[in-house]
């Protein structure tokens, strides 16, 4: 039967089974009111499994067909390693809960279609079945081949897929027991049969350096390599400041500037000028025009939305321009002119910004300053530092006072700061973590933070009144169910939280995390706060910005590395010089929701490779300590086990079944475990010894055992 005919046939079992003057009917009942001759029964089901995929009509447990009932909801589903999995809804806060038995095929990230089991009751989620699986999510897997005689098979990395893949010999590339690679999914398979694949690179042998990060590099599917259009394209572009660039911009040449960051910082996008005006400060804060080099709808901008932000790994980053532009022409580098857009802001001395100047710009940097330069300056009062930047040290000096006016203001409306210390791994050559510490955050960092901040809320506000459009940094206030969450487990620890009329203020966020400061429980009231937090994306209204408590607020101040700096800085220029016309506006409310998505989807993308990438490397750092003992902190309490965070920012669980001489109760309502016969409580914040007892690279998870305290104080201590 061809498929017109099918589909013709298929319209007039659909209008017999819907019409009203039918009740339910078998499938014989079906064929003898359409006339259909017993041998096209075959034909009949195979258009009634149609429909029923379709969502058009159901079938009963006694095989009567009628029009369907139960409505279908779309959405994306994603699995879980122990084989259930959830459906995420674009239009809706839940998610649909679906049991192993009824995934019926479905892949992670497939868009499917959902029939409700169970509808929410007791608090508990929505269940429910996959009724069609409408597109498939993913195309490619990385994993580890592993040979046989006649075929191969592949394990995926990501545990989310709980199949291997199936590779014929003649599809395997010439791979071996232990190469990682990546595999395109030529089938799906089903209930009785693995999914089959080709492969399609080689990345190289487990064993070898820098194949587990560019193995989640392939897995995220993030782009590193440039093609050569785009690369000769920068390099086209990539000239030194000319007279004609610097035609018709403000000269600020001779005003002292520095740019301040990490040692190892290569891509300069900001730069500081800061003097006394009268008596108001007089700051500006000066970013790499890099639009000039980047035009709109050029090949290195479809590649820069594409990328949508730069990517920070342990061992490598991943940039959204290339490294000509990043690291030459678009870096402030000291002593050189340079093209900028700068925010001068004039800031009264309670720290109000009481006046503002946006402005196409050329500077030239003075000193490119470290972060721990700027500290020893400032902090350690440093009598060589002092000496070597002499000319600069009043600049610093003021910056650390204005820095501390705005933070103050910031501080008094209710903005949120959750201080949580990074990790900083560091690698020998062949990509072995030597060391793992946390990320110093000073007094120069905090100064830089401090003026972007104003900066990035001073030109969301300017362009929010202009009524030009925009992209903004928005930051939903918390879900309501996940404060009241929040509310009842403070409560077990004598705190509390004001929530009014489903909504909570930011400040008392921040009045609660001003409470337990110093306390025994601060690290995981403030981690489970953070956690009923929403997270921050790009928009095109200007929602707010919760955690910082302003109405106002946008990034401007990264185009080298995140894409939506880079669209705003065109849409100021513009501005600027007069070209916003009605056409154009109507230009950037037709791509702008477009690049707040992609925006926002590859910055989470960035996030979970970096996350994944700290986690293999803490991993492997720990296989090789296994005979040492360290001291850590419970930083969580759980039904199965507790979690030691070490000083170096790594953590482990101790699972309740290592824990030795006792059987452990969970005690929720005070977070503790305790012990049945012995009564001995392990608590929150509590100090303990611990060594590792298994790590796992896969699952990318480290175990832990308790040690006693007079082992650990003979000698065999170590604070990671």
């Amino acid at each position: 039967m061809d498929k017109a005919t099918f589909e013709k046939r298929k319209k007039v079992i659909y209008d017999l089974i819907c019409d009203d003057l039918y009740v339910p009917m078998k499938i014989k009942e079906i064929a003898i009111i359409l006339q259909i001759p017993r041998e096209q029964r075959e034909e009949l089901k195979e258009i009634l499994d149609a429909l029923i995929n379709e969502g058009k009509i159901e079938i009963s447990k006694r095989g009567k067909y009628s029009k369907a009932t139960k409505k279908r909801i779309t959405g994306t589903f994603v699995a879980h390693a122990k084989g259930f999995g959830f459906v995420e809804l674009e239009d809706s806060k839940e998610d649909i809960y679906i049991p192993e038995s009824e995934i019926h095929g479905a892949f992670h990230k497939d868009t499917v279609e959902v029939e409700l089991i169970k509808g929410e009751q007791n608090g508990k989620r929505k269940e429910g079945k996959i009724v069609q699986i409408l597109a498939r999510g993913i195309e490619t897997v990385v994993g580890t081949y592993e040979e046989s005689k006649n075929f191969g098979f592949v394990c995926p990395d990501n545990l989310k897929f709980t199949q291997d893949i199936f590779i014929p010999l003649r599809d395997s590339k010439g791979a071996v027991d232990g190469h990682k690679v990546v595999v395109k999914i030529t089938d799906y398979g089903d209930r009785r049969r693995n999914p089959e694949g080709k492969v399609v690179e080689i990345i190289g042998h487990v064993n070898d350096p820098g194949t587990d990060i560019l193995s989640i590099v392939k897995a995220y599917d993030i782009p590193y390599e440039f093609s050569e259009k785009i690369l000769n394209q920068a390099e086209r572009v990539g000239k030194e400041v000319s007279d004609a660039d610097r035609a018709g911009r403000m000269d600020l040449r001779t005003w002292q500037t520095v740019t301040i960051d990490g040692e190892d910082a290569k891509d300069l996008d900001d730069a500081i000028t800061l003097s006394m005006d009268e008596e108001k400060y007089k700051l500006g804060v000066h970013i790499a025009d890099v639009t000039n080099y980047v035009q709109e709808r050029s090949a290195l901008d479809v590649e820069a939305l594409k990328r949508g932000t730069s990517v920070y790994l342990v061992d490598r980053v991943i940039p959204m321009l290339p490294h000509i532009l990043s690291n030459g022409i678009c870096s402030l580098n000291a002593g050189a002119d340079r093209l900028a857009l700068s925010c001068i802001m004039w800031i009264d001395k309670k720290g109000n910004i009481v006046d503002h100047k946006i402005t196409e710009s050329v500077i030239n940097v003075d000193r490119r300053m470290s972060y721990t330069s700027v500290r020893k300056i400032l902090t350690d009062k440093d009598e060589e530092e002092i000496e070597e930047y002499k000319e600069l040290v009043p600049m610093f000096q003021l910056m650390e006072e204005l820095a501390t006016l705005l933070r103050e203001k910031r501080r008094k409306r209710g903005s949120i700061d959750f201080d949580f210390p990074e990790s900083k791994i560091m690698l020998d050559k062949n990509g072995k973590p030597v060391e793992i510490k946390p990320y110093e955050r000073n007094v120069a960092t905090r100064i830089i933070e401090d003026f972007m901040l104003a900066a990035n809320e001073t030109v969301a506000e300017d362009f929010f009144w202009q009524e030009i459009p925009f992209v903004y940094r928005s930051h939903e206030n918390p879900d309501p169910d996940k404060l009241l969450k929040l509310g009842t487990f403070i409560n077990n620890f004598g705190y509390s939280i004001h929530i009014g009329q489903d909504e909570v203020h930011p400040k008392e966020v921040q009045k609660l995390l001003a409470k337990i400061e110093g306390s025994e429980e601060e690290d995981l009231i403030a981690r489970l706060t953070l956690r009923s937090m929403k997270q921050a994306k790009y928009t095109v209204t200007s929602d707010g910005h919760f955690g910082l408590a302003t109405k106002y607020y946008c990034h401007f101040t990264s185009p080298i590395r995140r894409y939506p700096d880079l669209q705003i800085h065109r849409i100021i220029k513009e501005t600027l010089r007069g070209r916003m016309n009605e056409e154009r506006k109507q230009h950037y409310d037709k791509i702008l929701p477009e690049v707040a998505k992609q925006s926002s989807e590859m910055e989470r993308r960035a996030e979970e490779a970096e996350r994944e990438t700290n986690k293999l490397k803490k991993v492997e750092y720990m296989e090789e300590r296994t005979s040492e003992v360290f001291e850590g902190v419970i930083s969580s309490i759980t039904a199965w086990g507790m979690y030691v965070e070490l000083p170096n920012t790594i953590e482990g669980l101790v699972h309740i079944a290592s824990m030795e001489g006792d059987y452990y109760i969970f005690k929720e309502e005070t977070y503790e475990l305790v012990g049945e016969h012995t009564n001995k409580h392990y608590k929150l914040g509590e100090r303990v010894y611990v060594m590792v007892s298994g790590t796992d690279r896969v699952q990318r998870t480290i175990d832990f055992k308790l040690v006693d305290k007079e082992r650990s104080e003979h000698g065999e201590a170590e604070e990671g």
